[in-house]
């Protein structure tokens, strides 16, 4: 197998184009029970393919492809064919198909009409008559396991004909080369259809074996092989030649080799994955293998962190983006080689770069994209920073309030229906505790106010990657504060049992929340700044009148930081006020049973409060599960939380 720049042909000249595997097909099981009696008394079904047919190849014999050739066939029931065209009847035409057919076994022939009908290039796809019929077929391949060699070769070259591939398959039919311009993607076969070797080879470049695809095809996991597929396509789809694509691709492997060794800088051997992915100058990168682009995991919650360790061998993952390059309709300096000079030059142990010369880079119509797996919810001065730092401007924003966007972000990933996003009162439920309602205060399009679905981020240079990642941590974890007051759940009626809260928005990435105060009727507020991803500080505000709630601002920020959830601070909150309330009445009832009360034991309400020990602002148990369904997270012990945040705080 050589480079792709000379494409492997194992099935030799293609008579279908894309596919040269006619003499060593397969043969569809359904397509020849219909056709075995084809050339006697063909039907209606068999005169649909059979004009498919016609019309695919009556170029090869010089015949025009006039919808005038080939009358009518049904209504004729595919036997009695009398309509003449100028120069060669239908009869004419048939006879020299059945010539040139006659001599190659029926295989050949079922394995031709199949893919003419997969092809129809006449008509879209959707006014077809036998449109149903490939939808069908489709459907079928995708359910049925594929058991055999054939059937995952047929699976294959449907897969990757709907991607814009080409096809091949080796004479001895275990081989088949899924190709494109650029690249190409060989799969050997067991003969019994098990995947053996997967190898990925781009333009010019040696085949390299993909582990991850050769998984991918074992599972039969078609549709993330696809999509890999898609993705390499896209990787190249740079407009110019082969050579101005292969630049585009040079370009992409010095980004990733400078972010690599930007990876590098602070990893240390008993480094822990949280701790890189959430300080880590560019989050836990995982470099490129095979068909897998490269990618970086930023931001993780508390709660991701907990389940990942209850559910031991369980790997889960925090927010992502993919490192890859994409064509724009301008020319754009992109580095050709890497351009870091020395890991540790820089101020603060940061890397210093060279400058974007014309020796090291070259104007290409492309940039690189970090892109989102979902479309992550921004302000607006989060994107005009972002902006600022790459020079570049991301396009398709549509601006909208930013908790509107919160709101409906997270009810599509909480739900598996479709629910109204017009909703802004949210129940959630808590264990050990009474359920909570929230009003989200969404806001207005104005100011700080409003923001955007973000789904990727362009820039030409890689010293604005870490900064960039910083400003996505922040912003992710301010919207992990907000997503937490959001549930599937509604309420459209008031219920005297409830905890009601309103969040409002205010300027930057700060919010507060309201709430009647648990004692008296007058309102609290609890102020709530996210300064960075690792940096939170929290204001309890009260009337004067009123008694304290033994919750200290720093308290509220700890756990802040330890849960990441409005709901579980607001329950530890409310649960130090009960805690208040219940000594204090307490102590009146100590007081109404002595009969002479001493002044040098009354005790002032206010110093009563304030002399609690800390221990008690600890009791609280950290779980946030707003659709209680979750057993695990409601059993969380306070040690737990607290040792899992004392850890995050040391690192």
């Amino acid at each position: 197998m050589g480079r792709v720049g000379s494409a492997p042909s194992p099935g030799g000249s293609s008579r279908c184009g894309a596919v040269s595997r006619l003499s060593h097909g397969t043969v569809i099981p359904s397509l020849k029970w219909h056709l075995l009696s084809f050339p006697a008394s063909p039907p209606l079904f068999q005169a649909k393919l059979l004009r498919e047919t016609v019309r695919k190849h009556c170029s090869s014999m010089s015949v025009p492809p006039f919808p005038q050739l080939i009358p009518d066939l049904e209504n004729r029931g595919g036997v009695s064919c009398h309509g003449v065209v100028t120069a060669i009847s239908t009869n004419a035409l048939m006879e020299q198909l059945r010539l040139k057919y006659q001599q190659r076994p029926w295989t050949e022939t079922l394995k031709l009409v199949y893919f003419c009908m997969d092809n129809p290039l006449r008509r879209p796809v959707s006014n077809a008559p036998d449109g149903p019929l490939l939808s069908c077929m489709e459907k079928i391949e995708k359910t049925l396991n594929a058991k055999s060699m054939f059937s995952v070769m047929d699976t294959l070259e449907l897969l990757s004909r709907q991607k814009g591939l080409t096809v091949h398959v080796s004479p001895s039919g275990t081989a088949c080369y899924i190709t494109s311009m650029m690249f190409y993607v060989e799969i050997q076969l067991e003969k019994d259809g098990d995947v053996m070797d997967v190898k990925l080879a781009h333009f010019e470049e040696a085949p390299v074996v993909c582990d991850d695809l050769v998984q991918l095809l074992r599972m039969k996991n078609y549709d993330a092989f696809g999509k890999i597929l898609e993705d390499l396509s896209n990787m190249y789809r740079i407009p110019g030649n082969s050579k101005m694509k292969a630049k585009g691709y040079l370009a992409l492997q010095a980004l990733e080799k400078d972010l690599y060794s930007m990876s590098l800088l602070d990893r240390t051997q008993d480094l822990n994955r949280v701790t890189e992915v959430l300080n880590g100058k560019v989050g836990h990168l995982v470099p490129r293998t095979g068909g897998t682009p490269m990618n970086i995991e930023f931001y993780i919650s508390p709660y991701q962190v907990l389940e990942a360790e209850l559910n031991h061998g369980s790997q889960v993952c925090g927010t992502k983006t993919v490192v890859t390059i994409e064509s724009t309709d301008a020319l754009h300096k992109l580095p050709l080689s890497p351009l870091i000079v020395d890991p540790r030059a820089g101020e603060d142990s940061n890397p210093a770069f060279l400058q974007l010369t014309d020796e090291l880079s070259m104007d290409l119509p492309a940039l690189f994209v970090l892109k989102f797996h979902k479309p992550v919810p921004m302000s607006l001065s989060s994107i005009e920073e972002i902006q600022r730092l790459t020079g570049i401007q991301i396009s398709g924003l549509k601006l909208a309030p930013l908790y509107e966007l919160i709101v409906q972000s997270t009810l599509k990933e909480k739900c598996s229906e479709d629910l109204s996003t017009n909703k802004s009162c949210f129940l959630v439920s808590l264990p050990d505790c009474p359920k909570h309602c929230y009003f989200i205060n969404k806001g207005s399009e104005k100011s700080d106010l409003a923001g955007a679905l973000v789904s990727k981020i362009p820039f030409n240079h890689p010293k604005c990657v870490p900064d960039v990642i910083e400003i996505l941590r922040h912003q992710v974890a301010y919207n992990t504060l907000i997503s937490s007051c959001v549930s599937e759940k509604h309420i459209n009626e008031d219920d005297s049992e409830l905890l009601y809260f309103e969040v409002v928005p205010h300027k930057n990435s700060s919010f507060s929340v309201f709430f009647l105060h648990p004692v008296k009727e007058n309102l609290a507020c609890v102020v709530i700044d996210v300064i960075t991803s690792r940096e939170v500080q929290c204001h309890l505000h009260l009337n004067p009148q009123d008694p304290t709630l033994n919750s200290s601002d720093d308290f509220i920020a700890r756990a802040v930081k330890r849960c990441m959830s409005v709901p579980v601070v607001m329950r530890a909150v409310f649960r130090n006020a009960a805690k208040v309330k219940a000594d204090s009445e307490t102590q009146d009832m100590d007081m109404e049973q002595q009969p002479e009360p001493q002044l040098e034991q009354t005790t002032d309400s206010n110093s009563l409060k304030e002399s609690l020990s800390g221990a008690g602002q600890q009791d609280w148990v950290v779980t946030d599960t707003p659709n209680n369904t979750d057993s695990t997270k409601e059993n969380l012990s306070t040690a737990k939380l607290e040792a899992l945040g004392d850890n995050r705080e040391k690192k």
